[in-house]
């Protein structure tokens, strides 16, 4: 351990009129963390654990803002942060196991070190990319105050992460929503290897509050009384006038980034003034020169902790490793969840529109969820770029439905904050190209939110998607297949007005995040007579929306228009037309049912034709289907380009003239 020990005190601390009970309470939050990782080194050295960050040297800022803060208010720690998981009481039985990889672990093995989170304990674990936690601390921080009792949640953050745009985007929308967040931002000198002075130029990083509106406090982190007077004081005074805090939080990292890394990139000079600081040494003789803690006490407790330590660690070792169970694994991957079944009462009807189906849908599911907050650019008072939530701010209030700041990635991060909180959240996105934006959100954060430590991510993301009007390269892409490969989200593409209210209505029932799917040239250009009252469409099953014999076409969205076109253009022509609706889960039952019936099967999508979703449905008639099949399965998609803007160009991308071809050519094989 890089530290010294002494019995000098190179910290200014004041008590103020803290109790001695306080102050000891203090000291036994801040050696347990010391002492475990005492421990962890050893059994790294020892090869009994894979990987290790310390936070040798930050102790107090854990430390200080847990114990700061109520028992239920949330924390969103980093790498470092072990004293924010010991001082909120967790097990250290399982906390052993969770760093070996067992069952018993908090994350049950699929998980690493402090990667996890723990409703119980009101800590939402990190994931690697560091940034995106602050958003969800301010989706935290939006639910109490929808829930009128404004409670602190405090977003960790390193140095190195202000750099990237989620910090950016987190603060922004905090500061415009007026949230009461404190992002946390531990200034330990280095982002792995590389120093300050190469990740930002202001001279420090409590600065850049004033660029968003918020307060800014600069801290030394390693005083521990410091810390817990600083955030005690501000946690206060956010929950009677909630806003954000940015507090940058003056410290060092003793060791390596991990310990693989070492320390041999920083000058043995600063290492020293540092070990100086430390900052439980110098607690440790702070209370000894007051007179608080005696040699003796500090001597039981230090032969206390350790003894439990042993105790605990001992017994996770006696834990058996992980049995595999696929089941298991597939199964935790979603949310558990009986569907809502909703049919009409009555037999009233009205002609809507796609554009309109939707809207209906969504107006009623704010009113059979108050639970429900719909954000989105431009969706309150404007009613969204189509116009589908117009009309919606006067009958829901904007409380539920918000216009967002132009911030994809915060939005979808508040998103999963607050549904943390019991919250169900519609985010549109207003154009389904703007949603890389936020994919970093969708997919390491929504999608895996539940396999990871059982946290439902209770989001709907609606996408308005699709070429056909002239609308460029930005405005026009098919692309759900980059969600097709991302466990733990379910894919919706309705086809037509019915289906889209139905499955909408199912979507938002379903805690699972869901990518739903609206075509922009089928908005206006389509109609039916759909229900007045609330229905549901099971999520997962395919609908046959022309019986045949001569072939399968599986497809789905504008992809149906397409075929049913060009069966209506060549009636002979015997096709079966399997509108998908789902794509994740897959209804594979219904096309292999079809594929058997009729020996040929063509895949339409609109999206390009490489990487697709038709290859893997092609792939499984392939599979499935072989002994049944009488001709190749044929795939059709668009041109493997970006969507172009011309009209004629636009044309010739996509795939409706080259499908109507491959239908003639596959039933003449």
């Amino acid at each position: 351990m890089s530290t010294t020990q002494t019995s000098a005190i190179h910290i200014a601390y004041n008590r103020r009129n803290y109790s001695n009970e306080l102050l000891l309470d203090l000291y036994e939050a801040i050696k347990l963390p010391r002492l475990i990782e005492e421990k962890m080194l050893n059994q790294l050295r020892m090869n009994k654990i894979s990987k290790w960050f310390s936070g040798i040297g930050q102790e107090a800022i854990a430390i200080g803002v847990t114990k700061a803060l109520q028992p239920d208010e949330y924390i969103l720690p980093m790498h470092r942060n072990l004293g924010v998981f010991t001082a909120r009481n967790m097990n250290l039985q399982q906390l052993f196991e969770q760093w070996q990889g067992k069952a018993g672990g908090f994350s049950q093995g699929r998980e690493r070190s402090f990667h996890f989170g723990s409703n119980p304990h009101h800590i939402v674990g990190m994931i690697s990319h560091l940034g995106p936690q602050l958003a969800v601390g301010s989706g935290i921080a939006l639910a109490s105050i929808l829930n009128q009792k404004p409670q602190v949640a405090v977003a960790f953050s390193g140095e190195g992460g202000t750099s990237e745009g989620d910090f950016h985007e987190a603060l922004n929308v905090a500061s415009v929503w007026q949230l009461p967040v404190i992002f946390l931002i531990e200034n330990n000198g280095y982002g792995l290897s590389t120093p300050t002075n190469e990740q930002y130029r202001c001279k420090q990083l409590v600065d850049r509050a004033l660029g968003y509106g918020m307060e800014g406090v600069q801290i030394d982190g390693n005083n521990l009384l410091e810390v817990y007077h600083t955030i005690s004081t501000l946690a206060r005074s956010m929950r009677q006038n909630p806003r954000p805090v940015l507090i940058e939080a003056l410290t060092f990292r003793m060791r390596g980034h991990e310990e693989a890394s070492g320390t041999k990139y920083v000058p043995q000079a600063l290492m020293d003034e540092w070990a100086k600081k430390d900052p439980v040494t110098n607690y440790e003789n702070y209370l000894l020169s007051e007179g608080i803690l005696t040699p003796d006490m500090q001597k039981q407790i230090e032969t206390a902790i350790n003894k439990k330590i042993n105790s605990e660690l001992k017994a996770a070792y006696a834990q058996p490793e992980v049995t595999p169970s696929t089941e298991t694994e597939l199964r935790d991957v979603y949310t558990p969840h009986t569907p809502a079944i909703l049919t009409p009462k009555t037999g009233a009807k009205t002609d809507k529109r796609f554009v309109e189906a939707i809207s209906d849908g969504l107006r009623q599911a704010m009113q059979l969820h108050p639970n429900l907050v719909l954000m989105g650019q431009d969706i309150a008072e404007y009613g969204g770029v189509f116009k589908i939530t117009e009309g919606f701010t006067e009958q829901f209030g904007k409380e539920r439905v918000r216009n967002t700041p132009l911030c994809e990635s915060a939005i979808l991060g508040i998103a999963l904050g607050m549904s943390i909180k019991g919250y169900k959240t519609m985010v549109e996105m207003q154009f389904a190209d703007f949603v890389t934006c936020g994919f970093n959100q969708i997919i390491n954060n929504l999608c895996k939110s539940h396999y990871r430590w059982g946290q439902t991510a209770d989001v709907v993301v609606r996408m308005p998607t699709g070429a056909g009007v002239g609308a460029g390269p930005f405005h026009s892409q098919s692309n759900e297949a980059w969600f097709f490969h991302s466990p733990g989200m379910k894919i919706v593409y309705p086809s037509n007005p019915y289906d889209a209210k139905g499955l909408l209505l199912a979507a938002i029932d379903d805690p699972n995040p869901i990518m739903y799917f609206e075509h922009k040239v089928l908005y206006r250009s389509i109609h039916a007579a759909i229900p007045d009252e609330p229905y549901t469409i099971p999520i997962g099953k395919a609908a046959v929306v022309k019986e045949g014999a001569d072939i399968s076409i599986v497809t789905y969205g504008m992809g149906v228009h397409w075929a049913l076109k060009a069966l209506a253009q060549n009636p002979q022509v015997n096709a079966e037309v399997i509108d998908l609706r789902t794509l994740l889960p897959l209804d594979t039952e219904t096309i292999y049912q079809s594929v058997r019936k009729t020996g040929k099967a063509l895949v339409l999508h609109e999206d390009s034709l490489t990487g697709g979703i038709g290859g893997e449905i092609a792939a499984l008639i392939g599979q499935h289907c072989f002994e049944h099949l009488d001709a190749p399965v044929v795939r059709c998609g668009a041109l493997d380009t970006p969507v172009p803007f011309s009209i004629p160009l636009e044309k010739n991308y996509l795939p409706e003239e080259r499908f109507a071809q491959a239908l003639l050519q596959l039933w003449a094989y």
